[in-house]
């Protein structure tokens, strides 16, 4: 690992949105490849990890959201970039979907059910994680999240 990318970590927020059985996912340019992803994007300045989970998904998917939950922390080390990222994911529900362009790397957003991760490239392995832990755990409740200033 290459102390110049690797650290400080990339801090970044995901949310995994389901609706009717389906899940809200984005199929995204990475490196000159097509893969899939929640809606996820990097902490801006002066921004909360809510506010910048719901500006993202607004951003990448054209759905405003509400948050319901905190689904974990994950510590990833890509190799590919050789960057650590700290991914903050968060359980949300649909609320509206927006009339508007979609981020530039954003091909489409699409409503997937989870079996169809298994034939598609993925973004990170993050995407099965946070999908597995939104299905299969209890979400945490947001006021565990705590915003200081």
């Amino acid at each position: 690992m290459s102390a110049s990318n690797a650290w400080p970590p990339h801090i970044t927020v995901a949310t995994v949105v389901q609706r009717n059985n389906e899940y809200l996912f984005v199929e995204e340019r990475d490196a000159g490849q097509t893969v899939f992803n929640q809606p996820a994007g990097h902490l801006e300045p002066n921004e909360t990890l809510f506010e910048a989970a719901v500006r993202e998904t607004l951003e990448e998917t054209a759905w405003d959201v509400h948050l319901t939950g905190l689904i974990g922390l994950y510590h990833y080390y890509s190799a590919h970039n050789d960057t650590t990222y700290l991914r903050i994911c968060f359980a949300a529900e649909p609320l509206k979907q927006q009339t508007r362009s979609l981020d530039s790397d954003i091909i489409a957003a699409h409503w997937l059910r989870p079996e169809a991760l298994n034939d598609l490239p993925l973004r990170s392995p993050l995407v099965t994680q946070c999908l597995q832990d939104s299905i299969n755990k209890p979400l945490i409740p947001l006021e565990t999240v705590k915003h200081l200033s």
